[in-house]
């Protein structure tokens, strides 16, 4: 198969597989409702738990991002490395679609997250190390000072400074690498207005 094909084809089922949230599917069933029209409207798992509670319901919010985005990934690289020698590009672009597709979702008129656990899920197909370290700084600073949304971005600005200190295999993985780190955190642009107001929520993992 070319390249190209290749490429078009892992950007189409990674839109498409990443478009799916587990926020959204799980407040439709469970609760009939829409999470997007509750708490800060975004469908995801820290807004699902402040609004319908600490509950299996809620934590499965993050099996089903990740599963949806691992899946994607761990084919996307098994086939380019099979084919072009490629794994850790083949992750790393199929995890950037994933992202795209959790954010801007067809499925959801595209209103979506904002691709933190679609990102968490891909970094560690693309270099173990890295996501080790992205694991460390991201409870670090969720440890220290109790938000969520600066735990993510904080680790997500780690990600392609871990990985270039590393080394990737080409600098087209550190390019799409930035471009995942650079989503999340515009994503996340709401909630570090509200941080510098001093007006954003603090998370705690055991609240009810």
């Amino acid at each position: 198969m070319d390249l190209y094909i290749g490429l078009i084809v892992s950007a189409i089922i990674s839109y498409l597989l990443g478009g799916l949230n587990g926020a959204i599917i799980l407040s439709k069933i469970f609760y009939k409702q829409d999470i997007r029209d509750y708490g800060s409207k975004n469908p995801g798992f820290t807004n699902f738990k402040r609004v319908y509670g600490n509950s299996f319901i809620a934590w499965s919010v993050i099996i089903i991002d990740v599963l949806k985005t691992a899946l994607p990934v761990f084919a996307t690289a098994i086939f380019f490395k099979e084919l072009f020698g490629l794994w850790q590009f083949g992750a790393a672009f199929s995890g950037l679609f994933c992202m795209i597709g959790h954010c801007f979702p067809l499925w959801y008129k595209f209103k979506g997250g904002k691709g933190f656990m679609a990102g968490f899920a891909t970094i560690w197909f693309v270099d173990w190390r890295m996501a080790i370290a992205a694991v460390i700084v991201f409870f670090a600073v969720l440890f220290i000072w109790k938000y969520m949304s600066l735990a993510s971005c904080s680790a997500s600005f780690f990600c392609p400074i871990a990985l270039l200190v590393i080394g990737p295999s080409s600098i087209w993985v550190e390019i799409l690498c930035i471009l995942s780190a650079a989503l999340v955190i515009v994503r996340h642009k709401e909630n570090l207005v509200k941080l510098a107001h001093g007006t954003e929520s603090k998370f705690s993992l055991l609240d009810k």
